[in-house]
């Protein structure tokens, strides 16, 4: 089964996303937004486990987000995201719907350009 990486644990309810996999939480409450550094050691030491099926959950703060998405897409030349989709249909509700990007065959056809 895939993992979910979620990039922070708040207060939101992602109990939808274990429809993709086990959910493993990458950082959990405030953290600072400037020490990249530390973020980047945190996220890559727990990123290591990644397999190229797992999906990185966007939430918390964009510079998070950013440094998730870069380790999992160096690593494994594709990033797959779960992004929160709100529903207008009340009787469906909100859930996340998945997108991948396959960034070795993007980049592989820029090269041939």
């Amino acid at each position: 089964m895939a993992t979910v990486y979620i990039v922070n644990k708040g207060g939101h309810d992602h109990s939808d996303a274990e429809r993709f996999g086990n959910l493993l939480f990458l950082s959990e409450g405030a953290i600072n937004r400037y020490s990249t550094g530390n973020i980047y050691r945190k996220f890559v030491t727990i990123l290591d486990d990644s397999l190229p099926g797992d999906y990185i959950l966007i939430t918390g703060l964009s510079v998070m987000s950013s440094i998730a998405c870069s380790i999992f897409a160096r690593k494994h030349g594709r990033l797959n995201l779960l992004l929160y989709k709100t529903s207008h249909d009340d009787s469906v509700g909100n859930y996340y719907i998945e997108r991948t990007l396959m960034l070795d065959e993007l980049m592989k056809k820029e090269d041939k350009e």
